[in-house]
């Protein structure tokens, strides 16, 4: 946003220095210079700050409207989406993070991934190359044990949205890393409608809340079977049996792990991963 349309948005919505400082944590003297006109021309990185102040309609170069979503990520624990969601030319009021739905996420452009749970939009940003590796290599197996036994339940990895429950949630389509799917009722072309019997979620910063919290909760709600949290800063991967009344066990990088909706005999083993990372990543994975 320029400074201009700050000034606009500032008063729009009746923000004090005050407000605005607390929500992008820009210090309050800094923002009170900038819309009191004493600095007349604020730094980019400024301006990108404030800008997460606001939910307001930014203005293309048109002259049309179009809707932002713009709500600080403290206030949810986790990256929210911060620039527009929507196409230019969007002439709807604008609404507020927690009450989008589905038929927003459909109208976000493609270029754009994000998942939307409770009716609040998160940016997906681009996963780290651990996080690719991990994804692949647990897939591969899964992949690999379905087609050797002629299973009939379909694995994904992301991105492949997933509606969690399409009876009595409209606000939620996540995407997870790796799932597998046991009802093929469930899966169409454009997505995957109901919970999957398995899920695995690979943490990074900007996700590691929202999967060890959120996503625990929607899953167990939306009837997954089980739920895998690979942790590869701490070198662990916690395992949630949700029909066995949440029944937790943790393994170690470096130790297998038994799926247990193949009651043990499909097991993922992790026994390369430390020597791999700490080949690959030795500067900032010191695992072993």
């Amino acid at each position: 946003m320029t400074l201009s349309e700050l000034r606009k948005a500032k008063d729009e919505l009746g923000l004090s220095c005050e407000a605005i400082a607390a929500r992008t944590g820009v210090p309050l003297s800094t923002v009170q210079k900038v819309f009191s006109g004493v600095t007349k021309r604020p730094r980019e990185e400024t301006l990108r700050q404030l800008s997460r102040a606001f939910i307001s309609f930014d203005v293309d170069r048109r002259g049309e409207k179009r809707l932002r979503v713009s709500e600080p990520a403290f206030d949810y624990g986790g990256t929210l989406a911060t620039e527009p969601a929507f196409e230019p030319g969007s002439t709807e009021p604008f609404r507020r993070q927690g009450t989008y739905t589905i038929e927003d996420y459909y109208r976000v452009p493609d270029d754009r991934r994000v998942e939307l749970i409770d009716g609040v939009f998160y940016d997906m940003t681009a996963p780290r190359a651990l996080h690719q590796h991990i994804i692949g290599f647990v897939f591969s197996q899964i992949y690999n044990y379905i087609q050797s036994n002629n299973g009939d339940c379909i694995p994904f990895c992301a991105p492949t949205d997933v509606r969690l429950d399409i009876l009595k949630d409209d606000r939620t389509m996540v995407q997870p890393d790796v799932f597998i799917v046991c009802d093929e009722d469930k899966v169409n072309d454009k997505n995957v409608t109901g919970g999957p019997d398995f899920v695995v979620e690979v943490l990074s910063p900007s996700t590691r809340r929202k999967d060890m919290t959120k996503k625990l909760q929607k899953y167990a709600d939306a009837d997954v079977r089980e739920y895998w949290i690979i942790d590869p800063e701490n070198a662990t991967i916690t395992v949630y049996n949700f029909e066995k009344d949440y029944e937790m066990k943790q393994y170690r990088f470096g130790e297998k792990a038994p799926v247990s909706i193949y009651d043990g005999d499909l097991v993922i083993d992790f026994g390369d991963m430390p020597k791999y990372i700490n080949k690959m990543y030795d500067k900032e994975w010191n695992l072993l």
